[in-house]
C-alpha cells in the first residue's frame, strides 16, 4: 500500500473510530483446551480471568471442570460460567483494542465437565463423560493444528479420551490424533498424569512431574525468589492495577490464597508476543524453559517438603519435557541467579504489566489505553555466518501504535542455543536498536540466540520480542 493511500485509510479509520491496530493480518491462533479443578483454589478464577483476556489470539476449544487431589470428588462448571458472564460484560470494549475476541455465546458452549471421581477412579470402561467426549470432538476436528491441553487440575478426562481413542478407534487413525496431542499440566494432581505418561510414550508432554510442588518451574510466576521482582504480584499491586476500578472482570479476580495464578504458566508460553515459540519448550519464553530428558527422581513423600498422604511418586519411564535452568542477572543486585524458576520469574515485569494493560481495555477507550509496541527486523530472523565475521543485529522498521517512544535491548540468551558460552558485544549499549556482533570461533556448527526486547514508555510499559537464531559455522 503506498504512503498517500495509507494516509486515506488512517483518515477514514480516524473518523469512523476504527484503531488502525486492529487491522493487521490474521494469522493462525494456537487450538487450547483447558482442564481445570476450579473451585479448589482461587487461583484458577485469576487463571481463567487472564486467560479471557488473550482469547483473541487463542482458539479456545473447551473449557472443562475437572477434579483433583484437592479437590477429588466435585467438579463446579458454575464458576466457570460465572467468570464467563463478567467477561462477557466487557467483551464489547476489549473489541475497542484489538480484533477476535471471542463471543460469550462461543466461550458458553465450550464449557464441560469431567467425572466427579478422583484420577484413574475415572478411566476405564464406561468412564466416559461430557469432557472426555468433548475432547475427542475437538482432536477429530479436520483443523490439523495441534490441540494445547492446558491442565489446572487433574488430567483424567483427558486420560478417559485418551483410553477410548485407543479402543475404538483403528490404529493408524488414533496415531493421527495422539500427534496433535499437545500437554502442559501443573505437576501432577493426580495419578491420571503418570499413567497417560506411561501408557502413551509419544505424548508430547510438558511437567515437573509428582505431587511435591517445591521444585517445579511453574513456581516462577508467583513465588518470590532471591534476584525475582516482587512488586507486581503483591496484594497491593494486584488490587489497584486488576481488582479496582477496572470493570466485572477485574472485580471477578479473588484474592490470593496459596499463590497467585499457579496455573497460567500451563497457558502463558502460548501467547503470540515475538519470544514464545510453543513447539520449541527449549527455546524458552513467558510459560518457562524446559528440555526433553528423564528428570532426576524426586519422592514427593521424601525430603524437607515432604507431605502426610500423598500418592508415591514413580520414576519416569521415558523422556518429557521438563525443568530447565537459566542463568539471570539482577542489575540491582549485581548478582547473578541460576534455577528452573527463574525460566519464568525472568519475564515477570513483562507479563504482569501486559495483564495490567489488557485489564485497562475493559473499559478504557483506545486512546486512553496502552498497546503493545511492534517490533520488526532489517533482516530475517535465521542468520548464518562464520567464525569470526562481523554481522549486525537491526530492529530497524520496529513502531509502536500509540506512538510512544520506546526503549530497545539486544541480549543472548544463552541457554536456548547450542553455543556454550556468552559473545561479548563491543561497543555495546542497551539502547542500540542496531547492534554489531563478531562471531565467535567455533569448532562446528552452533547455533545462537538473540533476543530483542522493545518496551514502550506507556503506562504501563509494555514489551514485545523478537528472537534471531545465528547459526555459526567454522
Amino acid at each position: 500500500m503506498s504512503a498517500g493511500c495509507r494516509l486515506l485509510l488512517s483518515l477514514f479509520l480516524f473518523i469512523f473510530g476504527v484503531p488502525l491496530a486492529l487491522l493487521g493480518e490474521k494469522e493462525s491462533k494456537t487450538r487450547v483446551v483447558v482442564l481445570t479443578d476450579i473451585e479448589a483454589d482461587p487461583d484458577d478464577h485469576q487463571s481463567l480471568i487472564r486467560l479471557l483476556l488473550y482469547s483473541n489470539q487463542l482458539k479456545v476449544e473447551g473449557l472443562i471442570a475437572t477434579t483433583s487431589i484437592h479437590q477429588k470428588n466435585r467438579v463446579s462448571p458454575e464458576s466457570i460460567h460465572e467468570v464467563l458472564m463478567a467477561y462477557q460484560k466487557v467483551q464489547p470494549n476489549l473489541l475497542r483494542h484489538e480484533s477476535g475476541f471471542p463471543s460469550y455465546a462461543y466461550l458458553k458452549s465450550k464449557v464441560k465437565s469431567g467425572l466427579a471421581v478422583y484420577g484413574m477412579e475415572g478411566v476405564g470402561p464406561g468412564r466416559d463423560s461430557e469432557g472426555s467426549e468433548w475432547i475427542i470432538r475437538v482432536l477429530e476436528k479436520p483443523d490439523p493444528g495441534p490441540v494445547w491441553f492446558s491442565v489446572w487440575g487433574g488430567p483424567n478426562c483427558l486420560a478417559q479420551a485418551l483410553w477410548k481413542i485407543r479402543n475404538t478407534r483403528k490404529p493408524e487413525e488414533a496415531v493421527k490424533l495422539y500427534d496433535k496431542i499437545r500437554i502442559y499440566t501443573i505437576s501432577d494432581q493426580d495419578d491420571s498424569g503418570p499413567w497417560i505418561r506411561n501408557e502413551f510414550k509419544n505424548l508430547f508432554f510438558i511437567v515437573s512431574p509428582g505431587y511435591n510442588y517445591s521444585n517445579a518451574s511453574w513456581t516462577g510466576i508467583t513465588r518470590v525468589y532471591p534476584g525475582s521482582e516482587a512488586v507486581t504480584t503483591n496484594r497491593q499491586w494486584l488490587a489497584e492495577h486488576i481488582q479496582q476500578g477496572h470493570g466485572p472482570l477485574g472485580a471477578a479476580y479473588p484474592d490470593v490464597a496459596y499463590g497467585m495464578e499457579g496455573d497460567t504458566p500451563a497457558f502463558l508460553g502460548l501467547l503470540p508476543n515475538g519470544l514464545n515459540d510453543p513447539e520449541q519448550p527449549a527455546f524458552g519464553g513467558w510459560g518457562g524453559r524446559y528440555e526433553l530428558k528423564i528428570p532426576v527422581f524426586r519422592d514427593s513423600n521424601s525430603g524437607p517438603f515432604r507431605r502426610e498422604n500423598w500418592p508415591q511418586d514413580q520414576p519416569e519411564t521415558r523422556p518429557i519435557w521438563t525443568n530447565a535452568a537459566d542463568s539471570v542477572y539482577a542489575p540491582s543486585e549485581q548478582k547473578g541467579y541460576k534455577s528452573d524458576q527463574a525460566t519464568i520469574w525472568r519475564w515477570r515485569t513483562e507479563f504482569q504489566h501486559d495483564f495490567a494493560a489488557r485489564m485497562d481495555w475493559c473499559f478504557k477507550p483506545f486512546h486512553q489505553a496502552n498497546h503493545p509496541p511492534r517490533p520488526a527486523l532489517a533482516h530475517a530472523d535465521r542468520l548464518t555466518v562464520k567464525s569470526g565475521e562481523l554481522f549486525h543485529l537491526n530492529a530497524k522498521g520496529t513502531e509502536d501504535p500509540d506512538g510512544d517512544s520506546m526503549s530497545f535491548l539486544w541480549f543472548q540468551y544463552k541457554e536456548a542455543g547450542t553455543f556454550d558460552g556468552y559473545i561479548p558485544f563491543r561497543p555495546y549499549s542497551p539502547n542500540l536498536y542496531d547492534l554489531p556482533v563478531k562471531a565467535p570461533d567455533v569448532t562446528s556448527p552452533q547455533t545462537v540466540h538473540f533476543i530483542l526486547k522493545v518496551t514502550d514508555k506507556g503506562s504501563p510499559a509494555l514489551t514485545r520480542y523478537k528472537r534471531v537464531i545465528v547459526t555459526i559455522n567454522p
